[in-house]
C-alpha cells in the first residue's frame, strides 16, 4: 500500500505540472515549489538550531499560531521554519513576522522528505490539525524528532480507522503527542492502539480571544456604520450573495451591509455590485467618497475582515452553501456577535457546538435568512442574548495553548 501511496505522489506531482498550465492557483503550487530547497539552503546553517511548523492552508496556521508565538518565547535563539501546502494560504502569509522562513512543503516523496528534513533537521516538528505526510512523519520517527500534532480532530471517514489503513495507522507512530479537540477524537485515536493523546481544546480559541486586545480600528468602516446597525458578511461565495443581496435589497434604509466576499476577482465583485440596487460602494474606491451615504460596503480586498467583523451588530459567514463548508465563524463570535451560516457546517465542530447553543443558525433558504435577521434586528433582547451566547462560547474554551505548552519541552 505503502508502494501505491508512493506511486499516487509521484503521479500527481508529474499531472500538476500539466494543470498548472491552465490553473493560476495549481501554477503557484507547482512554481512556488522551484526552489524551495536552494532557498532553505541558503538560510538554514548546519549549526542552526530549528523547530518546524506545518500547515495545510491559512485556517491552520490561523490555528498554529498561538503555539507558534509561545514556541517562539521559549526558543528566542531557534529559527522558526513555516511551510504550507496550499497557495491560499503560503500567499496570504508568506510576509509574517513570526517566522524565520515561511515556505511551501515540498510534496511528500521519499527523496524530498529526507532532503528537506537533513537540511531543516528540527528539534521539535509540530503538525497542524491534520495533513499526515507519510513519508516526513517516517523520517521524523527515524530521526526520533519529538513530533506533535496541534488541535487535532479525527473522524470515522479517515483512513485510519478503515481496515485497509494499516499502513496510515503505522505513520502515526512518529507523534510523541496528539493534542485533540475534543473527547470523540480521543476516543478514536486511542481505539488504534495509541495512549499518547490529550485533549486540549482548539488553540483558535486562544488566537481569537487575543483579537480582543488589539487596536482593530478602521477609521473608514467607523465612517461607513454611521451608527448603524451593520451585518458584515464575511467569506462570502456566490450562492450566499444570491441571498445575501436579496435581503438587502429589500431591507431598511437604515441598516448598513458590509460584504468581504471570499473570491476578490474584478469580475466576481462587478457581478456582487450589479445585484445589489442600494448605494454600494467598493473598498477600491472608498477615496474622497462620503462613506456615510452608501448602505453597502464591499470590500474587494484582503486582510482587514477580522478588525471589520469588531463593527458588526450581526455576521453571516460563507462557505455553508458549497464543499468543504463554511469558514472561520470564531472570530465573529469573539466580538459577540450572532452568527448565520449555510446548511454544510456538519464538519466544523466549533459551528455544531456554537449551533447546538443557539449563538449561531443555520439557513438554507432566503425565508430563512429573512426572517433570523427580520428577528434580530428589531428585537434587541433576542439580539443580547445570542450576542452572549458567542462572546461567551470564545471565553469559555479558552486555554488550549497552555495545556500544550505544560506538556512540550
Amino acid at each position: 500500500m505503502l508502494f501505491l501511496y508512493n506511486l499516487a505522489v509521484s503521479l500527481a506531482a508529474f499531472f500538476l505540472k500539466i494543470v498548472a498550465f491552465f490553473s493560476p492557483k495549481i501554477k503557484l503550487f507547482v512554481e512556488g515549489r522551484k526552489n524551495v530547497f536552494s532557498i532553505l539552503e541558503e538560510k538554514i546553517k548546519p549549526g542552526d538550531k530549528t523547530i518546524w511548523f506545518h500547515s495545510a492552508s491559512l485556517g491552520e496556521y490561523e490555528q498554529g499560531l498561538p503555539i507558534i508565538e509561545k514556541i517562539k518565547e521559549k526558543y528566542p535563539s531557534h529559527k522558526i521554519i513555516v511551510t504550507f501546502f496550499s497557495p491560499s494560504g503560503y500567499e496570504v502569509r508568506k510576509n509574517n513576522n513570526i517566522a524565520d522562513i515561511t515556505i511551501y512543503l515540498p510534496l511528500d516523496t521519499k527523496s524530498n522528505a529526507k532532503k528537506f528534513l537533513k537540511i531543516v533537521h528540527p528539534e521539535f516538528a509540530f503538525f497542524i490539525k491534520y495533513e499526515f505526510w507519510l513519508n516526513y512523519l517516517h523520517e521524523l520517527e527515524k530521526s526520533k524528532t519529538p513530533t506533535y500534532l496541534i488541535s487535532g480532530i479525527f473522524r470515522d471517514s479517515q483512513m485510519f480507522f478503515k481496515w485497509y489503513g494499516g499502513f496510515y495507522r503505522k505513520a502515526l507512530k512518529a507523534f510523541t503527542y496528539f493534542f485533540v479537540q475534543n473527547e470523540s477524537s480521543k476516543q478514536k485515536i486511542e481505539a488504534i492502539g495509541f495512549k499518547n493523546v490529550i485533549v486540549s481544546g482548539d488553540t483558535r480559541f486562544d488566537r481569537v480571544a487575543a483579537i480582543l486586545e488589539r487596536d482593530n480600528t478602521l477609521d473608514f468602516i467607523e465612517n461607513f456604520k454611521n451608527n448603524q446597525q451593520t451585518i458584515v458578511i464575511g467569506s462570502s461565495w456566490p450562492k450566499d450573495e444570491i441571498l445575501i443581496s436579496e435581503y438587502i435589497n429589500q431591507a431598511p434604509d437604515n441598516v448598513k451591509f458590509i460584504i468581504a466576499p471570499h473570491n476578490i476577482k474584478a469580475d466576481q465583485i462587478a457581478n456582487l455590485k450589479s445585484k445589489i440596487t442600494k448605494p454600494t460602494v467598493l473598498f477600491s474606491e472608498k477615496d474622497n467618497k462620503d462613506l456615510s451615504q452608501y448602505n453597502v460596503f464591499i470590500i474587494d480586498t484582503i486582510g482587514i475582515l477580522t478588525k471589520i467583523y469588531s463593527y458588526g451588530t450581526i455576521a453571516y459567514v460563507g462557505g455553508g452553501f458549497g464543499n468543504p463548508g463554511i469558514h472561520n465563524i470564531l472570530e465573529p463570535a469573539a466580538f459577540g456577535m450572532p452568527i448565520i451560516i449555510g446548511p454544510n457546517y456538519s464538519n466544523f465542530a466549533e459551528a455544531v457546538s456554537l449551533v447546538g447553543l443557539q449563538g449561531c443558525m443555520a439557513i438554507s433558504t432566503f425565508s430563512e435568512l429573512k426572517e433570523i435577521l427580520d428577528r434580530l434586528l428589531n428585537d434587541k433582547n433576542l439580539l443580547a442574548q445570542k450576542s452572549n451566547i458567542s462572546r461567551s462560547f470564545i471565553q469559555d474554551n479558552k486555554g488550549a495553548t497552555d495545556t500544550i505548552m505544560k506538556i512540550v519541552s
